[in-house]
């Protein structure tokens, strides 16, 4: 900004959008003053670097404007558990199934869980077979970023969006029986 400008030559364009040309930064300092504002550099990796004249206090308030904007328009993914037990009812299995495509639609990703107590440890086919069966059911909709494995007493697997599945494709999604 105005006497920091430390390039030889400057381009400079006015408040209005308009080019004034390529000068020494000391004329663009005088002819912003003469003006009631500042020379801000706008580009210092052209050649020569774009100077606009301009109220600094403005330029300062418009750049924080869109960065805010780019910020609230930027989707972020989050990671969303739904969890399952071996004995989980078939109503409470097929809830939470369309509780992962609804995620998986909304662009999350999901890290179903099948959570193994007690005497379950000793049957862990039951808890594999209801996570094989989820992952055959939810398929159109995800794909597999890491598969069924066991940590601890805890299946896991976790599901991406798949490329192409959108909130259009969770409007085709079968309801519970």
């Amino acid at each position: 900004m105005n006497d920091r400008i430390r390039a030889r030559e400057v381009r400079v364009i006015d408040e209005e959008g308009g080019q004034l040309g390529v000068m020494p930064p000391y004329e663009a300092v005088k002819i912003a003053r003469e003006r009631g504002m500042d020379l801000v550099e706008i580009s210092p990796t052209a050649d020569p670097p774009v100077c606009k004249i301009t109220d600094y206090g403005k330029y300062l308030y418009q750049e924080n404007k869109k960065k805010h904007e780019q910020r609230r328009h930027h989707k972020t993914a989050q990671l969303k558990e739904v969890k399952f037990r071996p004995a989980t009812a078939e109503h409470d299995y097929q809830v939470r199934k369309n509780q992962i495509i609804r995620f998986l639609g909304e662009g999350h990703k999901v890290k179903a869980m099948i959570f193994h107590r007690g005497r379950e440890m000793a049957h862990q086919e039951v808890g594999r077979a209801k996570m094989e069966r989820l992952l055959k059911e939810i398929a159109d909709y995800a794909q597999v970023e890491l598969g069924p494995r066991m940590e601890a007493n805890i299946l896991m697997a976790l599901l991406a969006p798949k490329k192409g599945a959108t909130k259009q494709g969770l409007a085709s999604s079968p309801s519970p029986a």
